[in-house]
């Protein structure tokens, strides 16, 4: 038999007040003593009373329900080690504050329905962006409309955003191999049109000016982010080169055990006879042997501050300032990178 749903009345009856009474102190209205709010709270709680979600939403004109919008083209979905974490800490963050979360449709809807409608049929209080193209029509209509949005790790400039500073990030690890001697650096960087390849692309260009080391055009490849067979393929390219690089950046953590594996089948050693250095400080890359260099996203913070920004924004839309916060990373030198 299904369980009984806890009326106003059945709090009413056990506080012996009125019903109204029961609604004002649940809603903490003034012109209820705190004692009696404090008694019927309780109450209710021990009562296992939950209010209708639907009339709730009606009352305040939201549904305490925010959308995430992640489409992973890897289809590593909530495995995937670095935005699970990011998205983890924003759920934390979000139910501390009273929101649910639901992932909005991003398969094949044969209903014609976009992103946003989606979001309009659920009735989102507001929506948060992670790993998507951001050059998709469906995402700007998204964005554009008067759904408040965080985007993390992209940037439009009428849109809230929270961003890993990659340039930090990029130019500290740089500064250190060129540090350990290496001068023939090579980067297997992903050709996605993100802001974050962008950013760490052009960081890495004029980062290697400035160190006055010259990149021969051999030394930069393209592997898709989390690919491990493509970053493998391209390892074995440089290890090919007449003049091979002393230090390989590769795309990201996980893609660079592809790298490893091509190191290792040359029967070469990590880093005696080649440094490797990765970016975002995944778990698993800090426990193998060498350590892997890398740059650790602050993941945790990443998550929390989006989650804190987009219910600022749901709150007091006019009022909010649109930022666009910077969250530093912090270079792990681990292992990986020798000392020539």
């Amino acid at each position: 038999m299904a369980k009984r749903t806890v009326s106003l009345k059945d709090i009413s009856n056990t506080c012996g007040v009125s019903i109204a009474t029961v609604s004002k102190a649940l809603n903490n209205h003034r012109d209820i003593g705190e004692e009696t709010k404090e008694h019927i709270r309780k109450v209710a709680e021990e009562l296992g009373y939950r209010p209708n979600a639907a009339a709730q939403a009606l009352k305040t004109n939201k549904t305490y329900n925010i959308g995430v919008l992640f489409v992973d083209e890897a289809h590593s979905g909530l495995t995937h080690d670095y935005f699970s974490h990011v998205l983890d800490s924003f759920k934390t963050t979000a139910e501390a504050n009273g929101y649910d979360i639901t992932f909005i449709n991003s398969g094949k809807r044969n209903d014609n329905s976009t992103y946003l409608s989606h979001a309009l049929y659920r009735g989102f209080d507001g929506v948060v962006i992670a790993c998507v193209d951001f050059y998709d029509p469906q995402v700007y209509e998204l964005v554009s409309s008067s759904i408040p949005v965080v985007t993390i790790d992209h940037m439009f400039d009428n849109c809230m955003s929270v961003q890993s500073d990659n340039i930090k990030g990029m130019r500290e690890m740089l500064h250190y191999i060129y540090d350990q001697g290496h001068r023939r650096i090579a980067y297997i960087h992903a050709y996605e049109n993100t802001s974050v390849t962008q950013g760490r692309l052009a960081c890495f260009y004029n980062t290697m000016q400035e160190l006055n080391v010259s990149v021969p055009d051999e030394y930069m490849i393209t592997a898709p982010y989390r690919d491990t067979d493509r970053t493998y393929e391209a390892a074995k390219k440089l290890l090919d080169l007449e003049n091979p690089p002393t230090c390989i950046i590769c795309p990201d953590d996980f893609s660079c055990f592809g790298c490893i594996n091509a190191v290792r089948e040359r029967g070469l050693r990590i880093p005696e006879d080649i440094s490797i250095a990765g970016y975002d400080g995944i778990e698993l890359a800090r426990r193998i042997s060498p350590r892997l260099t890398t740059v650790v996203q602050d993941t945790k913070k990443l998550g929390s501050l989006a989650a804190e920004k987009l219910i600022a924004l749901i709150n007091n839309p006019k009022g909010t300032l649109i930022e666009h916060l910077l969250v530093e990373g912090k270079l792990d030198k681990g292992g990986s990178v020798s000392k020539l």
